[in-house]
């Protein structure tokens, strides 16, 4: 079964977890590494030839247009992050109606296409922010990968849906696709492990991913998805030693592995865009 890759541009100065020490003012001050990352990461899809759905924050894409152009030319679906990576819940309906039309029409101008997906910043559409999902139908969307079905400190809708469906919303229907959740059953109760990539790709073996999505792919007879951030294949990214112990352990954690552990699932998972996988779920669906 197909499941969807899909790759979160941004650069490792630009995570929630480092906002309250890095203001967006502030972004200019560093380094760019998202170019040289996401390069090496076009050519690992090419050599397992890979179509992935990158997720381009539009305060990158305004600075490295050469980029976006590139994940298009290479026959990669360009999808979009926002513009200025801030959580959802907490700008409010009209910034947040301002920050997604100006990072779509800038993605839009690059690729010279229509960009039809979405994916919050920290997953922040939550049962305090359900009022984007309106607002992405306003704005042109055809589908959103911004909700994650876990308990989280900054994002989570717990009692979500765990798989693709379509959402009927004020304004229109819109396909969600949710994070991938493994249902465990822990003393009697069900638990849901988050195997979508990020910090659990780093934190779990490879071999307990590439189980899980076999079994959800054979079981439960849904596709999955996987992301990563550029930043997560880059151990040599300069350290923010001003950040808390709880945010540089999450940040940090295993990044010399994460280029290892994705090989390895790539050798054993089947992968394509996300708009591929809606597609074929959407057949499926009526058949």
């Amino acid at each position: 079964m197909l499941n969807a890759l899909t790759i979160d541009v941004e650069d490792y100065f630009q995570v929630n977890a480092f906002a309250g020490i890095i203001r967006q003012d502030q972004w200019d001050g560093y380094p760019l590494r998202v170019d040289n990352n996401t390069r090496r990461i076009l050519d690992l899809l090419d050599s397992f030839s890979i179509k992935a759905t990158f997720f381009i924050l539009g305060w990158v894409a305004e600075r490295l247009p050469e980029l976006t152009k590139e994940i298009h030319r290479r026959g990669h679906e360009v999808a979009c992050h926002g513009y200025g990576h801030e959580l959802i819940y907490a700008i409010g309906p009209e910034r947040f109606r301002a920050d997604i039309r100006r990072s779509k029409m800038l993605l839009e101008d690059q690729c010279g296409e229509k960009v039809c997906g979405y994916r919050a910043p920290s997953y922040s559409i939550t049962k305090q922010s359900l009022w984007a999902l309106d607002i992405l139908v306003e704005e042109g969307f055809n589908y959103d990968s911004s909700i994650f079905p876990v308990m989280h400190d900054t994002y989570g809708i717990p009692d979500a849906q765990r798989f693709p469906h379509i959402l009927q919303t004020g304004a229109g229907p819109l396909a969600e696709f949710p994070l991938t959740t493994l249902p465990l059953h822990i003393g009697g109760k069900e638990v849901r492990l988050p195997i979508a990539g990020g910090g659990y790709l780093r934190l779990l073996p490879a071999r307990v991913i590439t189980w899980g999505f076999g079994r959800i792919n054979s079981l439960e007879q849904q596709p999955a998805v996987l992301y990563f951030h550029p930043w997560e294949i880059d151990p040599g990214q300069p350290r923010i030693s001003s950040a808390g112990l709880k945010s540089r352990f999450r940040h940090y954690l295993n990044l010399d592995k994460t280029e290892g552990k994705l090989r390895s699932i790539f050798y054993n998972v089947q992968f394509g865009t996300m708009s591929q996988v809606l597609e074929l779920d959407q057949r499926r669906s009526f058949m």
